[in-house]
């Protein structure tokens, strides 16, 4: 996959100004091999338990992106290395962590792209608890079920369509 974020906004200021196009606030940093990825979006709301990222990435992710609404808890990592790995492996394009990763030189040698907030050394809880499928709030947009996602190091955009 290949595109720049700056290009995609550039031709369609009229999906961003519809709000079709939203742009996600700068404050993602970049883990994972894949520095550009893109994909439909799965999402999942949770707090601190990270059990139901560990699920959905064991299932098939035919290239979508899962976008993972944490509270933005900066308390314990919802991705570490080995799910990095289960996600890889399952064929998913990235995730979007609104929160904390951690085991970051495995995360960076996974061919996978992954946004999040920090890193924290500790795992979450495993306690079950979220929702999926569900629209998450991230800091600049709503991103719903379905919506595309398209990451490069300028920024994450979220499409209401796919964009060409």
């Amino acid at each position: 996959m290949t595109f720049a974020t700056t290009d995609l906004c550039d031709a369609h200021e009229d999906k961003l100004a519809s709000g079709a196009l939203r742009v996600l606030e700068p404050v993602f940093r970049s883990f994972g091999r894949a520095q550009i990825f893109g994909g439909r979006a799965v999402t999942l709301k949770l707090f601190e338990d990270n059990s139901l990222v560990r699920s959905t990435l064991e299932q098939p992710g035919h290239g979508h992106v899962l976008v993972v609404d944490g509270g933005g808890s900066l308390r314990c990592a919802l991705v570490g290395g080995n799910l990095a790995q289960i996600g890889e492996t399952n064929g998913w394009a990235g995730i979007v962590v609104y929160g904390c990763v951690r085991d970051t030189l495995e995360l960076d040698a996974c061919n996978i792209g992954i946004r999040a907030l920090a890193v924290h050394p500790q795992r979450s809880q495993k306690r079950g608890a979220g929702e999926r499928d569900v629209p998450v709030r991230l800091p600049g947009s709503v991103v719903r079920p379905g919506d595309w996602v398209y990451a490069d190091i300028d920024g994450v955009l979220i499409s209401d369509a796919p964009l060409t």
